[in-house]
């Protein structure tokens, strides 16, 4: 095989970084003539591949990749003055410049709102945007505001509370996150989402790692309030055992507890009996101090 000479090789590299920018403006200018298009039917970028754009960067990457996302937001803003809805190109320009950049954050979080938003204002694509900040996330493990991005797509765009509990508890181990704040998200999500268990841990661990008093109240507050709510579910689950055997709702625990399904009266976290309301369910006895999780 035959070498390049130093100074070939040099040159060469010379005239291939005008060559790639010129690519990257002719690229601008397809993207400009095709926004204020509103007849186009198709969109191509020159380059699709930030893979390839990446290796023909000779290094200069990250300004390559502060090309694209500018190009993204510039699409993206024209796409929304025209009011027509149609965002083609906005994910593919998001994935090279994220690609071509791995840690340029602001792509990543703005893009994500970008492609979450609702048409016409945004492409309605959460599926995209969730892609995008995990990519952000594995190439960026010690930003945390891309972990919390995460939990809100998952929990206002989806409604799946589960992941965003998830997310929001991975962005609070993260060093220097808010993590008080993020686990509290966390264990309110999951406790939203059903997951007594994943809420009762999150508030266990916050009681027993911190060292601030009012922190360790609220925490064992909540605690008292998922202990509580966890005996009522409990409850219900017998009550309609009973139904079931008398063809009625029981009118007290004592009723219960005659029946052979409960051998005693159960008392809540702060020692007062539970009761069975007028609707055939339990509920805290009025004079107890534990509130529901949601109050």
């Amino acid at each position: 095989m035959t070498r390049l000479s130093p100074g070939r090789a040099s040159w060469k590299a010379i005239v291939a970084i005008p060559l790639l920018f010129a690519a990257a403006a002719f690229l601008q200018v397809r993207i400009d003539a095709q926004t204020r298009s509103d007849g186009a039917q198709q969109e191509q970028l020159l380059v699709s591949s930030g893979a390839l754009l990446k290796k023909l960067s000779l290094g200069y990457d990250p300004l390559l990749a502060d090309i694209y996302w500018t190009r993204a937001v510039q699409y993206y803003g024209t796409r929304v003055g025209e009011g027509h809805g149609d965002f083609a190109l906005l994910d593919p320009l998001l994935n090279i410049s994220t690609t071509l950049d791995p840690h340029l954050i602001i792509a990543y979080r703005f893009g994500a709102i970008f492609l979450s938003e609702p048409k016409p204002i945004g492409d309605g694509r959460t599926d995209l945007a969730i892609q995008l900040v995990k990519r952000g996330v594995a190439a960026n493990p010690n930003e945390w505001r891309l972990d919390y991005d995460l939990g809100l797509l998952y929990y206002w765009r989806l409604k799946d509370y589960q992941p965003a509990a998830a997310a929001f508890l991975a962005g609070s181990n993260v060093p220097g996150a808010p993590f008080m704040t993020l686990k509290l998200m966390a264990a309110s999500v999951a406790e939203k989402g059903g997951s007594i268990e994943t809420s009762r841990m999150i508030f266990a661990e916050l009681y027993q790692s911190t060292k601030d008093p009012e922190v360790q109240k609220m925490a064992l507050k909540e605690l008292r309030a998922l202990k509580a709510q966890e005996d009522e579910m409990h409850l219900d689950q017998i009550v309609r055992e009973y139904e079931k055997r008398f063809r009625r709702k029981p009118a007290s625990i004592q009723e219960l507890i005659s029946a052979r399904l409960l051998r005693g009266s159960p008392v809540d976290p702060a020692g007062f009996p539970y009761e069975i309301g007028p609707d055939g369910k339990s509920r805290l006895d009025p004079r107890s101090p534990i509130k529901p999780p949601d109050q």
